[in-house]
Formats: structure tokens, C-alpha cells, sequence
């Protein structure tokens, strides 16, 4: 065994250790301070309350180490120089340490804001987005943040306009704002909804380019073109007046132009959007209200919203506004399908133009009596579209008897992942 071998077995133990256990190994914490100092790093890499962004601001040339720094290479299996593993295994432990090691007490902002950042070093190290979490890791960070949330006093926090400024709009901050916005009165309700609106806004930003992006309906080539510049048609407005060339002047006379059609073929359609809000559906709550006011700006859709736990909300005439349906939900409670089921079977009028999303685990009260009318649903001709859950991690946890029934029917679960349903619903829909 090499010394580069010792050294990184060093750093690697330390890290261990304070996993495990947060009180300092005193050996262990000498050794690895003798690594970091002698590879030529920052002292503060060892220090856990020193965060990440403070050890690139001091030095600036570790930002771009941190980047993809726990990515295999292709050479993963090829001997490594050893100086650069340790140099990496320092690195490592520096993330790692900042956010898996959260300890227990009480959390103010600034250290919930600070692991927020860290997590987002975590995630350029892991190669994805910062604020992504649709990787493996995902629902483990989001259940360290939930954790984070509940650890603080939030309600203190937000009474004072400085403690505030510090906080990140997040789903984990997000839910437990609209579990107690019933609580919160005067500056501490005021700086709430700013931190709700924040990240309606955010998350709506990110939706709509994936709306956009999604595959759109057909041409319709019984509208005629719009005869502005854009769409005029050079090729075929040349190709059709080659006739019209004069060889004598060496001119192309053009006697009639061509434009391209863009109008896309779409018929009215109804979408009604039916989501869980228990206590496990927050983070499908949030983005379906966004997404259901999303569809709602596009043309000839008719969008409706239901919310349900052991009662039904129609949120319809909030839908254009996203902030103000989160608002008027309660989150929390039980499952009972059919009370949001009686508000909409008087919803659909024209079957063969109406699409039904249920959001759900399904783990409902009345299991069979649910599902039989949702299967009446179905066979009415209009289109139903069962839903695990709608997060960016497309994780879910659905009920194996409702599961295995809509895969019998023809309509399986779609597995929760929110860019799955933007696709369903434009093809549909456009």
C-alpha cells in the first residue's frame, strides 16, 4: 500500500466516522489535517460549519474540481494518478460531510440555506442540474430537507423580515408553509405567501418550457396560411413562378406568393385534473396546480382542478392562478375518491373530448365502489389517464390492487414522472 493509499484511507475513515457519529475523532481529525495541508488544500475543507460556497469564494480555483467530481470516468477502471485521489477524496468528503451530516437541535435560516447551497455542490458533483432531483438521490435529499424544515421555527422566522430574506423557496419549505399558513398572521403570513409565490413562479417557468417543448398537434391545412413575412415560403413562391423567367432582362417575374401553413389542427377539449391532497401527495399538489393553470392558457382548453382527502375543493374557478388555488387547499387527511368522483361526473359532457387525470396512491376507503366508476369513465369513451404522483423524481407509491386493475382496463399507472404527463396531455390536448 502506497502513502497516496494511506492518505486516502485517512480522509475516507474520517468521513465515516463523522457520518456516524458527530463528535470529533481526535486522531482521525489530526491525521486528515495533515493530508489536507500537505496536498496543498484549505484547512476549511475539514471545518462542517464552513459551507461549500464559502470554501470556492476564498478559492476560487476549487469551483470547477467540485464539477462532475463524483462522475465515473471512462477510465474508471484504469490505475488513477494517486496524489489527484486524495486530492478527490478530500473534495468528496467536503460535500458529503455538509450535507448528509445534519445533527440534531433546533435549524436556523442561515444553516438551512447554507445546506441548500451544499446540496447544490452535491448535485454538480453527481453531474445533474442543482435543484434537480429526479436522480436516485432525490427522495433521500428532499426527506433531509423535510427533516431541516421541521427542525426550525419557522413561524419566528418569517415574523422577522431579515431571518426571511434567508430562506430558499423549496418543496419541503413549500409544504410545511401551506400545513401552517392557517397559524401565521400579519408580516409572518405576508413573507410566506412572497416565499409561495417565489417558487410558483420558479417551478411555472420550468413547466412551461416543457409544455412547450412537447409534441404539438398536426397542421391544418384547411386554414389557410396567414400571409405575413415569417411565413412566407421562398422556395416553392420561386419553384411555382419559374415560368414567369425572362432570359432577355435575366429576371424572375413573380406574379403570385406562397406561404406556409402553421395553424395547428385542434379541437375543444376538456381536461380535468382530479389530485390527492393527503398528507403524501404535497409535492403532486403543488405542481398540478401549476400545470393545470399552464394548459389553461392554451387555446380551446377547457381545464378544471379538483382537490380531495376525506373532502372535495373545486378549485375551477382559481385555475388561471396557481398561488391563490395553493392557498385555498388543506392539505393533510385521508383518502376518499369518491367525493372528488361526484364532482366530476357532472364535469363530462362530450366523453370523446374530455380527458380525466387522477392523481393518486390510491389507497383509498371505498376501493371497489372508486374504482368501478372510474372505469365508467373509461368506458364512456373519454380518456382516463391514473397518475401515481407528479414530482420531479418521478418517484411513487401506488396502491398494487388499483395498479394491477388499470393495467387490466387498458389505462396503467404512469409512473409519477411529471415530464411523462406534460406529454400524455399535449398530444392529447393539441
Amino acid at each position: 500500500m502506497t502513502a497516496d493509499d494511506n492518505r486516502r484511507q485517512v480522509l475516507y475513515w474520517r468521513l465515516l466516522a463523522r457520518l456516524f457519529d458527530p463528535e470529533e475523532q481526535a486522531s482521525l481529525e489530526t491525521a486528515s489535517l495533515g493530508v489536507v495541508e500537505d496536498i496543498g488544500l484549505p484547512p476549511a475543507l475539514l471545518d462542517p460549519q464552513v459551507s461549500v460556497d464559502s470554501v470556492v469564494q476564498r478559492h476560487p480555483e476549487l469551483s470547477a474540481e467540485f464539477d462532475r467530481l463524483m462522475v465515473p470516468g471512462p477510465d474508471e477502471d484504469a490505475e488513477r494518478d494517486g496524489a489527484a485521489e486524495v486530492r478527490r477524496a478530500a473534495l468528496v468528503s467536503k460535500v458529503l460531510l455538509n450535507v448528509f451530516a445534519t445533527g440534531t437541535g433546533n435549524v436556523t435560516a442561515g444553516q438551512l440555506s447554507r445546506w441548500q447551497s451544499d446540496t447544490g455542490w452535491l448535485e454538480r458533483a453527481l453531474g445533474v442540474t442543482p435543484g434537480d432531483r429526479s436522480g436516485s438521490l432525490g427522495p433521500e435529499l428532499g426527506a433531509l430537507e423535510a427533516d431541516l424544515v421541521k427542525r426550525m421555527h419557522l413561524r419566528e422566522v418569517l415574523a422577522d423580515p431579515a431571518l426571511a430574506a434567508h430562506l430558499t423557496p423549496s418543496m419541503s419549505l413549500i409544504e410545511q408553509l401551506l400545513r401552517d399558513k392557517g397559524n401565521l398572521s400579519g408580516i409572518a403570513l405576508a413573507n410566506a405567501k412572497k416565499l409561495i409565490r417565489r417558487f410558483v413562479d420558479e417551478v411555472a417557468e420550468v413547466l412551461r418550457n416543457q409544455v412547450e417543448s412537447a409534441a404539438v398537434g398536426t397542421i391544418d391545412r384547411s386554414i389557410p396560411p396567414k400571409r405575413v413575412f415569417r411565413n412566407l415560403d421562398i422556395d416553392r413562391t420561386v419553384w411555382k413562378n419559374l415560368p414567369n423567367w425572362n432570359p432577355d432582362d435575366e429576371r424572375l417575374y413573380v406574379d403570385r406568393l406562397h406561404y406556409r401553413h402553421t395553424a395547428r389542427r385542434t379541437t375543444p377539449q376538456r381536461l380535468i385534473v382530479v389530485v390527492d391532497q393527503s398528507g403524501s401527495m404535497v409535492d403532486s399538489m403543488v405542481n398540478c396546480a401549476i400545470l393545470a393553470s399552464i394548459f389553461a392558457g392554451l387555446p380551446k382548453v377547457d381545464v378544471h382542478l379538483i382537490a380531495y382527502d376525506t373532502q372535495a375543493l373545486d378549485l375551477t374557478p382559481w385555475v388561471h392562478d396557481p398561488f391563490e388555488m395553493l392557498l385555498r387547499t388543506n392539505l393533510g387527511g385521508g383518502n376518499d375518491g369518491m367525493v372528488a368522483m361526484s364532482l366530476t361526473q357532472p364535469k363530462i359532457a362530450e366523453p370523446r373530448n374530455t380527458v380525466v387525470v387522477w392523481i393518486s396512491d390510491f389507497y383509498e376507503t371505498r376501493v371497489e365502489q372508486l374504482f368501478e366508476s372510474m372505469a365508467a369513465i373509461h368506458r364512456s369513451g373519454a380518456k382516463f389517464i391514473p397518475v401515481g404522483s407528479v414530482t420531479s423524481g418521478g418517484r411513487a407509491s401506488v396502491n398494487p390492487w388499483f395498479r394491477d386493475r388499470f393495467k387490466d382496463l387498458g389505462t396503467p399507472v404512469i409512473s409519477g414522472h411529471i415530464r411523462k404527463l406534460v406529454h400524455e396531455l399535449k398530444t392529447f390536448l393539441t
